[in-house]
């Protein structure tokens, strides 16, 4: 069982808050897009109302286990201040006299960020004494960071044997919501899209799935291999020789027609948006050319199958959706999503480039839900333990 902030009284005491505000910044120091910070803001409001200090830690960048102004938090501290009505303080530590002080001379109803829990080589590897400083500082572990849950680290696994108190976030909440009924409850037909580079990372994913699935369409560059598996010619595409046999007894299993692979693709003489581009079948791609997106037929069908399903989970791009040229195929799924979903369908887009995709687009408020973890929505559907979440238990 795992308890929610909403089920325990924080009136009064620190609460310590791991988030993930890995924001991208670029090179003039500036947040390019801050969707993750604003994520995290149901449950610090939440937690400021029940008259709590809200003490906030994470990561930001590979900072390799030293100190690095470059991923310093303090930037992000900043910007959460736009964002919200408390005060927000930062330290420029997060373990130790720093943060110790600041908290005490904190007021209940404001926020304190703790500089970069990765300035500690501890942090990633989970060390008991690091997670000891940390859990020092509060008496409440609340984690809302569903983007590292899949990670054995001191403020997501180990602090939590130290806190008296521990809950799961709103956010955290809501991804194990709606990937857990996706997996576990979900109303049909439900029809899952993958796509991406490489069928490796999706491979437990697929086994997974399978079995509870009405249909899996396959895109993206992971098609290839498929393809190959098939004995289609792919020409210069993207293909990994290591996985066509296991393509294939995914291809001869007794779920083989759930699988649905693209009919044509959009391919190209060389991968660039300047190279020659034709439409060509999936059987048969000439020699020297690559496949770089699903093409027209592939998308109408894909269309069809989603536009009569009741929960539809999507994880990867159906192409090089960076380049314009490649970028139809991703952009047709995403708006597939949308329609769909004003009908009353469950969508769900996982983490990672098929988020980037969706929202580049304008469209992640038109689907039911935009995953914040990558990695963590991955080995969530695949079956696996989270540490994160596992830590979470009472």
């Amino acid at each position: 069982m795992i308890q929610s902030i909403l089920d325990i009284n924080a009136q009064g005491k620190v609460c310590l808050v791991r988030v993930d505000f890995n924001v991208p910044i670029d090179e003039h120091g500036v947040i390019t897009d801050d969707k993750r910070i604003r994520e995290s803001l149901p449950t610090i409001n939440a937690l400021l109302k029940q008259g709590a200090k809200v003490v906030l830690m994470s990561h930001l960048g590979r900072p390799k286990g030293t100190v690095n102004p470059k991923y310093s938090l303090e930037v992000v501290a900043t910007h959460l201040a736009t964002l919200v009505s408390a005060p927000v303080h930062f330290a420029s530590a997060c373990i130790g006299e720093i943060p110790a002080t600041a908290i005490a001379s904190m007021n209940a109803g404001e926020i304190l960020v703790l500089e970069n829990l990765r300035f500690h080589a501890e942090e990633e590897k989970n060390d008991a004494g690091f997670a000891k400083a940390l859990a020092s500082l509060g008496d409440v572990y609340v984690n809302d960071a569903f983007g590292t849950a899949h990670r054995a680290h001191a403020s997501t696994a180990g602090i939590a044997e130290f806190m008296p108190i521990k809950a799961a976030g709103l956010l955290m909440l809501k991804e194990l919501q709606y990937l857990g009924n996706a997996v576990n409850t979900p109303e049909r037909p439900f029809v899952v899209i993958l796509g991406g580079s490489k069928v490796s990372g999706k491979i437990d994913v697929i086994n997974a799935l399978l079995p509870k699935c009405d249909h899996i369409l396959i895109g993206g560059g992971m098609m290839f291999t498929f393809l190959k598996a098939k004995g289609y010619e792919v020409g210069s595409s993207l293909i990994e020789e290591d996985r066509i046999e296991i393509a294939k007894s995914l291809l001869e299993s007794e779920f083989a027609s759930k699988i649905v692979l693209p009919r044509d693709c959009i391919i190209a003489d060389a991968f660039s948006g300047e190279a020659n581009t034709q439409h060509s079948s999936c059987e048969a791609i000439p020699s020297g050319w690559m496949g770089l997106d699903i093409g027209p037929e592939t998308i109408a069908e894909f269309a069809s199958i989603i536009g009569n399903a009741r929960t539809i989970l999507w994880n990867g791009p159906m192409g090089v959706f960076e380049i314009p040229a490649f970028a139809h195929g991703t952009k047709a799924i995403a708006e597939s999503l949308a329609q769909v979903t004003k009908s009353g369908a469950i969508t769900i887009v996982g983490g990672g480039d098929s988020a980037s995709a969706i929202s580049g687009m304008g469209l992640a408020d038109a689907v039911s839900h935009v995953s914040t973890g990558g990695g963590a929505s991955l080995e969530f559907l695949e079956g696996t333990t989270l540490p994160g979440i596992q830590a979470l238990e009472l």
